[in-house]
């Protein structure tokens, strides 16, 4: 019988939940906005890369003078410049429309601006100045240097690939980094999206005068159990959709979010790491979870209750006023308090996770404070929700509630005068 009522709870939670409007509204808004972003991105790159070939290789008439010597009348040739008398014969053709535009070389271009001139055709068709003519210069330097293997050296177009140890083992780098902040990252949506519906889970029970029946066929114990279930069976749904927009993307632009066009190094996937990071994720969301679960078995409404939801979420952004810290020198009293400490430990161990500064030692307390304060508070919210199920207008006496302990029955409501 108290598997069957858990279930009921559990499946009215979820379907309640999923079949609200508002929840698609604020679940689907985060996928589309990486969509509509992750379009403009690749929308401008492609602009940005066909305007700079386009201005590279554009076509207008040009004067220029070169006081360094580097430019010889063929490299000019290639790009239809060609050769001013004088800076201010230049600047004279630019003003009177007989040049588009006038390059003046200095006698050191490596240490002093080489001057462009041209008519103005709009801001952001002027850049096709500047590109030129760093385009001549590049192309006689070129020359200069006869060998293409040395044009290349000196531009500094080079490829480095660098490799780190950790004693005999080698470090993945930034590689290694990225997947395990994954969980970081899908901490912070669940908690935001959802907070609101853990601590109105047990709220709007007791607004609608419900709890008294409810409590007459399901234990206390079956019901909270019942809601946090659901809670996480909601954030598995959103956490799916979430990377439905990465999954979309990787199928039908293979090429554009490749770790090549991203300038991301290759990724490595720490099994040790990985699997810290996913029972850190699962035991912070149920800390919270039952936490707020709790507040809302205390407060009498949604609005007194919503001033502490906002205490709850300031510490889950608390460890990145110190994230400098948290990254550059871990073993700091602070990161350690951060670490340990029940409300702040999911983030800070998380980004510490993340960087290879969280032991397996640290990692296994972490996870056993969470996993244990989540089920400290689980007993929490069941223990208020059954005292306080009927104090609509007032908001439970936390000390009185777990005082009074799961053997005494809550306080009668008061009775009601004959009509």
């Amino acid at each position: 019988m108290a598997q069957h009522n858990l279930g009921t709870v559990l499946s009215f939670e979820f379907v309640r939940t999923v079949t609200k409007r508002r929840f698609w509204i604020g679940t689907l808004s985060v996928p589309l906005v990486l969509a509509v972003v992750f379009g403009l991105v690749f929308l401008s790159n492609t602009t940005t890369d066909t305007a700079a070939e386009a201005q590279k290789s554009a076509q207008f008439s040009i004067a220029y003078t070169d006081a360094s010597g580097l430019i010889t009348a063929a490299d000019a040739a290639i790009f239809g410049a060609t050769a001013a008398d004088s800076p201010d014969a230049g600047i004279r053709a630019v003003q009177s429309g007989a040049v588009d535009a006038y390059f003046d070389y200095p006698a050191r271009p490596e240490s002093t601006a080489v001057r462009a001139y041209g008519v103005d055709k709009g801001i952001f068709e002027n850049g096709k100045y500047a590109a030129v003519a760093q385009a001549i210069l590049a192309r006689a330097v070129e020359q200069k240097i006869g060998a293409p293997q040395l044009s290349v050296l000196a531009n500094g177009k080079l490829q480095i690939e660098t490799v780190t140890y950790s004693g005999a083992k080698e470090s993945g780098g930034l590689g290694s980094v990225i997947p395990p902040l994954i969980f970081l990252v899908v901490f912070y949506g669940l908690i935001v999206l959802l907070a609101g519906q853990m601590l109105n889970s047990t709220l709007e029970e007791k607004e609608n005068r419900v709890t008294e029946m409810i409590l007459t066929t399901l234990k206390p114990t079956t019901l909270i159990a019942g809601k946090v279930i659901a809670l996480f069976a909601i954030g598995l749904v959103q956490m799916l959709v979430f990377l439905s927009p990465i999954v979309i993307a990787r199928l039908f632009f293979p090429e554009e979010l490749s770790l090549a066009a991203l300038n991301l190094p290759p990724l490595i996937l720490d099994p040790v790491r990985m699997t810290v990071g996913l029972l850190i994720l699962a035991g912070g969301f149920a800390l919270f979870t039952t936490t707020l679960v709790a507040i809302g078995a205390v407060m009498p409404t949604a609005k007194e209750a919503g001033n502490f939801m906002g205490a709850m979420m300031a510490l889950i952004f608390v460890p990145f006023y110190a994230v400098a810290l948290v990254v550059s020198d871990p073993q700091s009293p602070i990161v350690q308090i951060f670490t340990f400490f029940p409300f702040s430990a999911p983030v800070t161990a998380l980004l510490r996770n993340g960087f290879g500064s969280l032991s397996l030692l640290e990692a296994g307390i972490v996870i056993v404070i969470l996993y244990l304060g989540a089920a400290v508070m689980l007993r929490v919210a069941v223990r208020l929700f059954q005292y306080g199920s009927i104090s609509y207008t007032s908001k439970v006496n936390v000390r009185t509630a777990l005082r009074a302990g799961s053997r005494h029955r809550p306080p009668a409501r008061p009775p009601t005068a004959a009509r």
